[in-house]
């Protein structure tokens, strides 16, 4: 399988000779943004997403402008503060970093926002290595229809802004993630060096609206520094929304000149670069190309030319590089050489040609593809707004977030076929062929984007190896959800991408119409990240999540049997030790609970401890008050009964490696099980929270205390669940493997999809994804619950339940 990998320098797999992994990579979960959700109507107009629970940090523009402009103080953003915690750059010297922040009237008293219009020429790189954003920012000032829609037209003019009149120093930039527009809020504070500014800058020194838009990025990331290297498709993509493709100059399309003219025509935009060895970033060849760096293509343009001896048509492209400055292609095209005088003045015109020391130049088409390494583009998605006004482009888009988590749903690529199967599987209906295809066959474009990795790199959290592939299916092979491990060892693959450690992976297909099961992977197993794929069709393609429907089924049957004898002795054992009222509360379930499973727990504490290297804390030794001398030995012996009860329906394996004297157990039965004794809840066993639920899911009046019908029920329930752990724990370990917590639970009678899986390893397991007896146990109360909750209130059988919400507080909470 092919693999592609970029150097992180903060993220290495180091893998020996035989393969074997010898450090982790760390794993990450979704953040939560601080930004306000906007969105865009069908007429490009803008309002904020309605959300009448939105949390009262989330930043509201207009409100924080409205409220500086009445104090008449500038503002100064809580949330990305003027000092190194934003910066987060490293720092080798020792020193701290000699930068002053300072807002723009304060840099030049002539301060404008932006200076005769927005240019591709107002951008200039700084210190800061994001000239992939630089390349991005300058393709979008040529479309002013897009360019607005991320710097918006209200932001202040800064010059002859006035405190606390009409201008209050607060900016705001909208940004694309994930499928959703988030408006950005930032103070107008910059990073300076002796009165300069230190990274983006504009040409025109007065203007800061890139510097203040490259600020608002750093914040949306969480530093400036996590914009140091990157792919210009990315910043595309979240200026835009839109779908990016990139291509190897060795695999390029055959028509990519067309593509490229045809897109800048349409919203589209493109970047390319020169790969660079290590060591040789950003050194300049001969031709006078910046290896490793991100390039724009502005414009494409078939010119007419006529020669002494040709004439006809030369295809050129306009590249321009982000430093602008005297780093320019110098051969054929380039600025001022031989050939221009092959071109009429007039095309000269029409093309906008100029000769300056700004960056930007011209090169034949076959000179692009001798000496670029990698085209990027970005195409406009069909919920685009201006895609919608044009009604000229003929995508159909579906999209699913999902999330890869350890144990559950993080199955690795297919060189793993034990566990891949267990990644999410997406099924996709191609029923017509593209309109006008002469093979009768069908264009689907397939991305699938990591997130929030970025944001995390300062914690060491680079780019996962992600990739996915993609499988033809029948209907006969749908008829178990999720498609099982046996139809992907009996089954090739119909189309793949290359795995590669960027934050997006796609790739066009032709295919035949028909079914078609795609599987998104991370390269190894066990990898933790969140994605989201994104399927572009001509036609409508239907895609869905192809996962288990939620449900009740059929437990696995348990063989035991409770005898006449063994019911009485129970009830005898309950009333000694229930008391007066004849009901345990959850104190006294536990206690009974620690000891019929004593030998699972401490299996499992064992484990745990080895597992998260701990010492477990030894119990407390309790002096209790003894009861009567005539009913120790009568308890005693109730205790007894009931153990070989318990071990006779759970199977059996809870006795003791040695046995112990009657003395022993009079002196367990005096610190553990009489009703007068105070239970040390910091000892080993089920947790309080367990114990409890345990009691609310047979609790039917309320009363916080389980009668006798009601253990003996929970003792049944147990016993069986202990069972399905049992068939699981096939090397007795004490714990469930990685992945095998789902079918455990069907097993149990509980049918659950990927999202709940997942949501249940996040609570219940384990570092190593391994779950334990009493985790087990608990989750299996908790679903329980959750399902009698829910079925007590869907009379009509459709999977529909309703509830005030005091009344589902009621049943939650106490749950």
């Amino acid at each position: 399988m092919p693999v592609l990998t970029r150097n992180n320098p903060s993220e290495e797999l180091l893998k020996g000779s035989n393969g074997s992994t010898t450090a982790i990579k760390p794993t990450l979960h979704q953040s939560r943004t601080r930004f306000l959700p906007v969105e865009f109507d069908r007429n490009g107009k803008l309002y904020a997403k309605p959300d009448p629970d939105r949390p009262a940090h989330i930043q509201d523009y207009y409100k924080l402008r409205t409220e500086c402009l009445r104090s008449r103080t500038l503002f100064e953003d809580p949330e990305f503060p003027a000092d190194d915690s934003s910066l987060n750059i490293p720092n080798n010297s020792g020193r701290p970093l000699e930068y002053n922040w300072l807002r723009p009237h304060e840099i030049s008293p002539e301060a404008v926002f932006v200076s005769d219009g927005f240019s591709r020429f107002d951008i200039r790189q700084g210190l800061l290595g994001d000239c992939w954003l630089l390349a991005a920012a300058a393709n979008l000032t040529i479309f002013p229809v897009l360019f607005n829609r991320v710097v918006p037209e209200d932001n202040d003019a800064i010059r002859g802004g006035r405190k606390g009149v009409d201008y209050a120093g607060i900016f705001h930039f909208r940004f694309w993630r994930f499928g959703q527009w988030y408006d950005v809020v930032i103070d107008d504070r910059l990073p300076t060096y002796r009165g300069h500014l230190v990274y983006i800058k504009s040409s025109t020194q007065n203007e800061f609206w890139s510097a203040l838009l490259e600020k608002a990025y750093a914040k949306l990331f969480g530093s400036y520094q996590a914009l140091i290297g990157g792919s210009a498709s990315e910043a595309m993509e979240d200026f835009t929304g839109g779908l990016t493709e990139g291509f190897d100059m060795k695999d390029v399309p055959k028509h990519l000149f067309e593509m490229i003219e045809k897109g800048c025509q349409n919203y589209a935009m493109f970047s390319c670069s020169l790969a660079a060895p290590p060591g040789e970033e950003e050194n300049v060849t001969d031709q006078g190309l910046v290896k490793g760096h991100a390039y724009s293509i502005t414009k494409a343009q078939a010119v007419d030319i006529e020669t002494p001896r040709v004439k006809g048509k030369i295809q050129l492209l306009r590249l321009r590089n982000p430093w602008g400055n005297e780093n320019e292609w110098n051969g054929a095209w380039s600025d001022k050489s031989a050939e221009w005088r092959f071109i009429s003045e007039e095309s000269k015109s029409e093309m906008g040609l100029t000769f300056e020391v700004d960056g930007e130049f011209w090169m034949s088409y076959p000179d692009f593809l001798k000496y670029f390494d990698r085209v990027e583009m970005c195409h406009l998605s069909p919920d685009c707004p201006i895609v919608q006004q044009l009604s000229r482009f003929a995508w159909k888009q579906s999209s699913f977030e999902g999330e890869w988590v350890r144990g559950s749903t993080a199955g690795g690529c297919r060189n793993y076929p034990d566990t891949f199967w267990h990644n999410p599987q997406y099924v996709v209906k191609l029923e017509d062929p593209d309109e006008d295809d002469d093979e009768q066959q069908c264009t689907m474009i397939v991305s699938l984007i990591q997130k929030n990795r970025r944001s995390k790199r300062n914690k060491g959290i680079e780019c996962l190896t992600i990739g996915f592939a993609l499988y033809r299916v029948e209907p006969t092979d749908l008829l178990k959800k999720p498609l099982p491990k046996e139809y992907f060892t009996s089954h090739l693959s119909a189309a793949k991408s290359t795995f590669i450690n960027l934050r997006e992976v796609t790739c066009r297909f032709r295919l035949n119409p028909g079914m078609y099961v795609i599987v998104p992977s991370t390269f190894d197993p066990h990898e933790e990240g969140e994605f989201m794929i994104r399927v572009f069709s001509e036609t409508a393609s239907n895609m869905q999540e192809y996962d288990s429907s939620i449900g009740v089924g059929v437990p696995m049957e348990v063989e035991s049997s409770v005898t006449d004898a063994q019911r009485i002795t129970m009830e005898r054992l309950f009333v000694e030790v229930a008391g007066e009222d004849g009901e345990v509360d959850w104190m006294e379930l536990k206690l009974v609970l620690d000891r019929c499973f004593r030998e699972d727990i401490v299996r499992a504490s064992r484990g745990i401890s080895q597992t998260y290297q701990t010492s477990a804390k030894p119990p407390e030794k309790v002096e209790p008050s003894l009861p009567a001398p005539s009913m120790q030995g009568d308890v005693c012996g109730l205790w007894s009964m009931l153990q070989k009860f318990v071990l006779n329906i759970a199977g059996g394996d809870n006795h003791h490696v040695s046995t112990r004297s009657s003395t022993e157990q009079v002196e367990l039965m005096r610190s553990e099980n009489v009703p007068q004794v105070h239970a040390d809840l910091s000892n080993s066993g089920f947790s309080k929270d367990a114990c409890r639920s345990m009691v609310a899911m047979l609790d039917e009046d309320g009363s916080g205390k389980l009668g006798l019908m009601e253990f003996q029920k929970l003792l049944a329930d147990i016993a069986r669940w202990k069972a399905v752990f049992k068939q699981y724990d096939s090397d007795q370990s004490g714990h469930l493997n990685p992945f095998e917590l789902r079918s455990a639970l069907q097993s149990a009678g509980y049918t659950l999809n990927n999202h709940i899986v997942n949501m249940l390893m996040h609570r219940y397991g384990s570092k190593e994804a391994e779950i334990w007896f009493d985790d087990f146990i608990t989750c299996a109360v908790k679903i329980r619950t959750m399902f009698d909750i829910f079925r007590a209130r869907d009379a009509l059988k459709r999977n529909e339940a309703r509830f005030t919400l005091e009344e589902w507080i009621a049943k939650t909470i106490y749950s």
